[in-house]
């Protein structure tokens, strides 16, 4: 005796989410309204929202908003059919579906004026913009129309217009945030860099960063004649090409360098890894403390005694009030006594950690 309810493929279903349209419409009566951005799993909302709104007001735009991974409406339009995905991915599963309705098809086919696809990462700068406007934290399908809005205003270059995208959800997992908030941030750009093993080398390549926000900076040890180093640093705002001008400068002081800024593999993997183990002699390990402002890693770098050779060097931003670095240190047992009164006088707090077990387990060759 029991009733299927389809979640979305039902016409009582699109009419009900449909009336999401008529709640806009009646905000912007007498006002300007160009375009609404829809988020798209199964089609029954975009389908609602547009039935009404091209009816009502038909000079407004209906755009719906995907993820890269689950486009089932997107790859429907364009082959004229319904097309059922191989795989779907989960990171917006609130729009995680393989198959599109039946019926959403229809209605979406005839009366949506585009699509937008979205990737993970302008879903988590969408959710940071919500976050920072309204202090609002939403799930990732939840903030595909925000990310599709954006992404279509640059893309078009979009000026004077009135704009609305439907936040349509805040079942946020809260184990969910530490990645949300790793991959937000568009602004940070992520170089692989080739340095030669000398002494000012650290300077040198910082001093071309500088005065640009530094949020990543990991060193280690390779052999006597060069190094990687995997750094991320923010361009200067509003800045037109800054990046590019960096690249130039840093590869014209002769640094080699290889943007990773998109690579996943990089992000997701590789800058965990930055390094590895290392045989390298007369190495001190200590981990250093120092109040997050502007400039404040610089003033560390530059605080360094250069004429000990730094063999290890990790640094990562995390919004904290302090931040921490990792140093290796070649000091050799004679040096004690002259890297004890440096590290008195250095003035941040630091740990030595040199007989760590994670240190010697992870970051020290076993031959």
């Amino acid at each position: 005796g029991r009733v299927m309810i389809h979640p979305f493929d039902d016409p009582a279903v699109i009419a009900g989410q449909g009336t999401i349209g008529v709640e806009i419409l009646k905000e912007c009566v007498n006002k300007p309204l160009d375009i609404i951005f829809v988020c798209c799993g199964g089609g029954g909302m975009l389908a609602g929202i547009a039935a009404y709104v091209k009816r009502v007001r038909p000079t407004t735009k209906v755009i719906g908003v995907e993820a890269a991974d689950a486009a089932g409406m997107t790859a429907s339009i364009k082959a004229g059919k319904r097309v059922t995905l191989d795989s779907v991915g989960l990171f917006a599963d609130g729009a995680a579906v393989k198959t599109i309705g039946r019926e959403t098809f229809r209605v979406c086919e005839q009366l949506v004026d585009d699509m937008v696809v979205v990737d993970t990462d302008q879903i988590c700068n969408a959710i940071k913009l919500t976050y920072d406007d309204a202090r609002v934290i939403l799930e990732p399908a939840g903030a595909l129309a925000v990310a599709g809005m954006k992404k279509y205003v640059h893309e078009h270059s979009l000026t004077d217009q009135t704009l609305v995208a439907i936040t349509s959800g805040a079942n946020m997992d809260f184990d969910r945030l530490r990645f949300v908030s790793e991959r937000a941030d568009e602004s940070e750009r992520t170089l692989a860099i080739s340095i030669p093993e000398e002494a000012g080398a650290f300077r040198k390549l910082y001093g071309m960063i500088w005065p640009r926000n530094v949020t990543e900076f990991s060193y280690r040890f390779e052999t006597n004649t060069g190094a990687k180093i995997l750094m991320s640093f923010q361009p200067a705002k509003g800045v037109c090409g800054d990046f590019e001008d960096v690249l130039e400068a840093l590869e014209g002081g002769g640094f080699e360098c290889l943007d990773v800024s998109h690579n996943e593999l990089a992000k997701v993997h590789v800058r965990h890894f930055g390094g590895g183990r290392s045989d390298v002699k007369d190495e001190r390990l200590f981990m250093f403390e120092f109040p997050e402002s502007p400039g404040a890693l610089q003033r560390f770098l530059y605080s360094l005694d250069m004429s000990w050779n730094v063999s290890l060097f990790h640094y990562r931003n995390h919004g904290d009030d302090f931040g921490r670095v990792l140093v290796g240190i070649q000091s050799g047992t004679r040096c004690d006594e002259r890297l004890q009164k440096f590290l008195d006088n250095l003035g941040y707090e630091y740990t030595e950690e040199t007989h760590n077990p994670a240190y010697l387990s992870f970051l020290r060759s076993s031959s």
